[in-house]
């Protein structure tokens, strides 16, 4: 039965959508896209696509339960991980210019059931990320309704269920409902169809960059450096024995805001319509990274000398922190409407992209047909649309932000570790083909850029290890029932 598991595609690009590519038209087939994207175009997608929820939503939750003060090292290092995936990114991105992917590149390099391990947790980086946000959302919209004196009782606006030393324990709430208001209204959107056009995504971007600069500028007046004392808490161990805050702790927290860096694979799907992919995708994934890693580290330093670290553990940091100042105030407000608008971009990005991963998925024979569907008059994969709008509403409306921060963060990280390995295999396996870009000292980017993806996945799963391993064998019952008796590449090869 289990007889070449690991046949892979051809190297080429794909005949269909990937997930979170740029969509121009049907779904029947993949667009032809304009290369018209400078290196600073590339630059501003990627920061755009960055920075969001890792500074409106995770950053105080990190800093209270993790790394402290400290939780600025928590952003170099992952960081430094990003960079060292973001260079394979770059080669396989500038390799197969049209589609990018960590599915496609495993199914190319390293076969069907690692293609298909990795697809599935990218349902984890998606639909699950879709759904953190969106809590995140919630807390700013609700922070907002509460200055105008209509905030919803806590019964509505936060989860019902939490996770404390690993047990599910009830709030007393009934359903974050904000939270599944917008996923389900993004979601209507994304069965409609959206053309999404440059100046909408450049004028959001605007919001939440000049909402940054504001709350940098404004807020560090009162920044008061006996907050960041100690700047690395001693650890402590909880009675389940995982350890907080200390050394470990930076890496539990780099682990957390791992979250914050997994829009800059948008920078990678957009090769396509790059001027020049050899000189422009390095530059747009790299140079992204570092002004995101700085923008971190800077909101990170206000953040936590505003407000002691361990009073920040909300699904609204900066708000938090802000309503500590009477005078700051007005900056709050601010605050919330850029958070709000911002977060919504990345909510309706996650829920247009996790139809797309199953719509390539099952046009690979690997899900059900109907996945593939595409509604005749919207040209949207609409029964996917469907079923994730719904799976992200029951996430968003029942779960707590850091259980969903943590499973995003590992199906990231598989993912990232997985492209590593992709470049090393191809590299052994066609070394006849053309790499316009090509990663430099590969037989040392690559895996210490796996070495670090898996170090930091290991963090979270110490924890989560039984809802990892439960997804894990879910999809493995999916693909061995269905997947591997419909794929298409295993039934060209009979």
């Amino acid at each position: 039965m289990f007889k070449n598991l690991f046949l892979t595609k051809p190297v080429e690009p794909a005949g269909h959508v990937d997930a979170g590519e740029p969509v121009e038209g049907s779904l029947q087939g993949e667009a032809t896209l304009k290369r018209s994207l400078t290196a600073t175009q590339l630059v501003m997608l990627g920061i755009g696509a960055v920075i969001g929820a890792g500074i409106f939503v995770l950053s105080g939750h990190a800093a209270a339960e993790h790394a402290g003060p400290a939780i600025v090292l928590s952003f170099v290092i992952a960081g430094f991980a990003c960079a060292l995936a973001g260079l394979c990114y770059a080669e396989f991105a500038a390799m197969l210019p049209v589609s990018g992917s960590a599915y496609s590149y495993s199914y190319a390099t390293l076969g069907e059931f690692v293609a298909w391990f990795i697809g599935w947790n990218l349902v984890l980086e998606y639909m699950f990320a879709a759904s953190t946000v969106a809590v995140g959302w919630s807390g700013y919209l609700n922070s907002f309704l509460g200055d105008l004196g209509m905030a919803l009782p806590a019964s509505l606006a936060a989860a019902p269920l939490n996770v404390i030393n690993g047990s599910v324990v009830y709030t007393g709430g009934l359903v974050n409902l904000p939270a599944v208001v917008i996923v389900a209204a993004l979601s209507g959107l994304c069965y409609v169809g959206i053309t999404q056009s440059a100046i909408v995504n450049s004028v959001i971007v605007a919001i939440k960059v000049i909402v940054i600069v504001m709350f940098v500028a404004f807020a560090a007046q009162y920044v008061n450096p006996d907050h960041w004392t100690p700047f690395v808490p001693d650890r402590v161990t909880d009675a389940n024995g995982i350890g907080h805050y200390g050394t470990q702790g930076i890496i539990r927290g780099a682990a957390t805001v791992f979250f914050a860096y997994i829009g800059f694979d948008a920078v990678s799907t957009a090769a396509g319509e790059a001027k020049n992919p050899q000189r422009d995708m390095p530059i747009g994934i790299l140079g992204s990274l570092v002004i995101c890693t700085v923008i971190y580290i800077i909101v990170a330093l206000v953040l936590t000398g505003l407000l002691p670290y361990y009073e920040l553990s909300t699904p609204k940091p900066v708000a938090t922190a802000l309503e500590a100042y009477p005078s700051l105030l007005w900056l709050k407000k601010i605050v919330e409407i850029g958070a709000i608008a911002g977060l919504s971009s990345v909510i309706l990005v996650m829920l247009m992209g996790q139809p797309r991963i199953f719509y390539s998925m099952a046009k690979d024979g690997l899900l059900p047909k109907l996945f593939a569907k595409v509604h005749p008059k919207h040209q949207t994969p609409y029964v996917g649309t469907i079923i994730v709008g719904v799976c992200a509403c029951l996430l968003a409306g029942l779960l707590p932000i850091n259980l969903l921060g943590d499973l995003v963060s590992m199906g990231t990280l598989l993912a990232f570790a997985t492209v590593c390995v992709g470049v090393l295999v191809l590299r052994y396996k066609r070394p006849d083909l053309a790499r316009p870009f090509r990663v430099p000292a590969v037989w040392i980017v690559c895996p210490l850029g796996m070495a670090a993806c898996l170090y930091l996945f290991w963090q979270p799963f110490s924890e989560h290890w039984h809802l990892m391993t439960g997804w894990t064998a879910i999809g493995l019952l999916i693909y061995f029932l269905y997947g591997y008796r419909n794929s298409k590449v295993r039934q060209a090869a009979r």
